[in-house]
């Protein structure tokens, strides 16, 4: 098959696997920089031209769109759609998952657990803001952030008070959630491929660190879920239109709860902890479902 990756660093870990496993499978494997990529989209004739000239004859592409450039790179996931070509994951489902509210109201309505959550505007009723997510200690995130950044926990109420007031003053979206201190600091990654979770981790983050971000220099270690944990993690990438996602959850004394459903889930902490080839399964994937045409949305959305 002849596949490209979208990702705009050939030197990272997981497009390095990728083109490793799409190479030895015999598939004819091309790194795209989406940001590089400029379209034709009238309704006759969609193309997607690439360095001078057009991309044609590709069975199916692989996103990594990081979230920097989620708006052009699902421009581009969406332009291969309309021409027919198979997205591992779709435009509309990455679009979706990078919406940190959107999405938790997604997986709310579906009766998915989550830690509660707070979202306002006006820093007028910040008091009852607080007091709606249970009061301190509290998280506060900032709805663009990404690997742990913009993520402050607020121990007391001032400090929460304060935190909602700087981010307001800079015009941020943020999220007020409940700290799960059950957790202490760990999180399970669950790596979901089609409906199943193939693969999962436990990342631990380091002394005196509340996120358990590997970026933060956290470190991972193998882990087994539980069938209600392996249930929620499919169920929320299936919410999310995910094909391939990487499922967050908190273990607290309700149960998981999902912190996060990420659409470009990294492969290295994964791969090293789990000791199984998660590149060469998402092929798999991509070989039993890659039709012409298949894409659900056809660019729609």
């Amino acid at each position: 098959m002849k596949i490209a990756i979208l990702s705009r660093n050939t030197r990272l870990y997981s497009t390095t696997r990728l083109i490793e496993a799409g190479k030895k499978r015999g598939h004819e494997i091309r790194v795209v920089d989406p940001l590089l990529c400029y379209m034709n989209i009238t309704s006759h004739h969609p193309s997607v031209h690439y360095k001078g000239e057009p991309l044609t004859g590709y069975q199916a592409v692989i996103p990594r769109i990081g979230a920097s450039v989620t708006f052009y790179g699902t421009a581009v996931v969406r332009q291969f759609e309309m021409m027919g070509v198979y997205s591992v994951n779709e435009s509309v489902a990455i679009t979706r998952s990078r919406d940190k509210l959107r999405s938790l109201q997604l997986l709310a309505r579906k009766g998915i657990g989550l830690p509660i959550t707070g979202f306002g505007h006006s820093t007028k009723y910040t008091n009852d803001l607080i007091k709606l997510v249970g009061g301190a200690p509290l998280v506060i995130k900032m709805l663009e952030g990404t690997q742990g950044i913009g993520v402050v926990l607020a121990e007391t109420h001032k400090a929460a008070e304060s935190v909602i007031e700087a981010f307001s003053g800079v015009k941020a979206n943020i999220l007020v959630q409940e700290f799960i201190k059950e957790s202490e600091a760990t999180d399970i990654r669950c790596f979901v491929i089609g409906s199943k979770v193939v693969a999962t981790m436990k990342r631990i983050g380091k002394e005196g660190e509340f996120r358990s971000n590997i970026h933060r220099g956290g470190r991972t270690e193998a882990v087994k879920i539980t069938p209600e944990e392996r249930s929620t993690a499919i169920r929320a990438a299936k919410i999310m239109g995910l094909n391939v996602a990487g499922v967050d959850l908190l273990r607290s004394n309700h149960g998981p709860v999902v912190m996060e459903v990420n659409s470009s889930p990294g492969l290295e902490g994964i791969e090293q902890s789990s000791k199984k080839d998660i590149a060469g399964m998402i092929y798999d994937f991509i070989e039993k479902n890659a039709k012409p045409g298949k894409t659900g949305t056809r660019g729609q959305g």
